[in-house]
Order: C-alpha cells, then sequence, then structure tokens
C-alpha cells in the first residue's frame, strides 16, 4: 500500500499560523498582550541605575533621558528577552520601547522594531551594558548611555568599558 503523505509547503504554515494569530487577536480581553505576540520571553520590571547616578526614563514624547527622582513613574521599565542576550525595553509610564537609530540617538518608539532590539552583557563589574543588535558604526557596536549630567550620549561615541554605558537593574 502506498501512503499519501502530504507535505506542507511554506504558504501553507505561514497562512494557518497567521489564522492562529488571527483567532488569538479575536479572543483576547486586552490589547497590551496581544499586539506583543512577538516578545513572548523572560519579562522582568526594573529600573535602570547608571553609573552616573541617574535612573534611565522613557518620556511619552519619546525623549531619553535621566532622572535622580526615585519615584518617576517613567523610569520603570519592562525588559523582555527576545532571543539569547537579545532582549527589548519598554517603559511601562509611557509605554515606549527603547531604540537607537541609524546615527545613534536614542528614542522611544511607539511599535516595536529592528532599533528596538538591544544585546544585553553582563559586565566584569556586575553593571549590565545595553547595544543596538542592529546597528553599528565602523564595525563597533552603538552602546545606550547616559552623560554625567543625565542626557542620552550617542551610540557611536561610546564603547563598552566606558562607565556612562553600564546600568544596575534594580528590582521592583
Amino acid at each position: 500500500m502506498k501512503s499519501t503523505m502530504r507535505r506542507w509547503t511554506v504558504r501553507e504554515s505561514v497562512s494557518a499560523a497567521l489564522s492562529v494569530c488571527v483567532v488569538y487577536h479575536l479572543l483576547a480581553a486586552t490589547c497590551s498582550r496581544a499586539c506583543s505576540l512577538h516578545l513572548e520571553g523572560d519579562v522582568r520590571q526594573r529600573k535602570l541605575f547608571s553609573f552616573q547616578k541617574f535612573f534611565l526614563r522613557i518620556g511619552t514624547d519619546g525623549k531619553v533621558n535621566g532622572t535622580k527622582s526615585e519615584d518617576d513613574p517613567f523610569s520603570v521599565l519592562e525588559i523582555t528577552s527576545v532571543d539569547v542576550g537579545i532582549v527589548a525595553i519598554r517603559g511601562l509610564g509611557s509605554n515606549l520601547y527603547l531604540a537607537i537609530s541609524k546615527k545613534g540617538r536614542l528614542y522611544g518608539a511607539r511599535n516595536y522594531g529592528l532599533n528596538c532590539h538591544l544585546k544585553e552583557r553582563i559586565e566584569e563589574n556586575g553593571y549590565n551594558t545595553y547595544a543596538s543588535a542592529h546597528w553599528r558604526k565602523r564595525k563597533r557596536q552603538m552602546f545606550v548611555a547616559l552623560s554625567p549630567h543625565g542626557r542620552p550620549q550617542r551610540g557611536r561615541r561610546n564603547r563598552r568599558k566606558n562607565t556612562s554605558t553600564h546600568f544596575l537593574p534594580i528590582a521592583l
């Protein structure tokens, strides 16, 4: 007897996955989890305290800077692992993702995209560094950094060993 097994094509797999996503979107009660299906890793709420003594904050206008205030609602961040060593950082107060542009500028993005992919690395001193997983400048990584005055520094001007790129994740 000849078995008649049917082979799946890529087109059929994609259409099946899309139909599952549509059903999930229709059944989901809130859009906050349904809109971030692509972020399914470990989720942790933290405040990022820089070596420069500032908390990283993402404002509602998309500006990224540092604040000395411990009670700032825009400094509460949600760090989600997307892949091994890759994270997405979202401000809970502003609902914006931390992103690095091609020119190395930090900003808050409404939608999750390539600019929001950040490599997380734990340094020897116990601090974490976050670099763009997508963009590079002259084959060097671009890092999230705050100046000694709490202003964002361009990613292309920073290196991994520079202390302005070091952040301590503080659990809430």
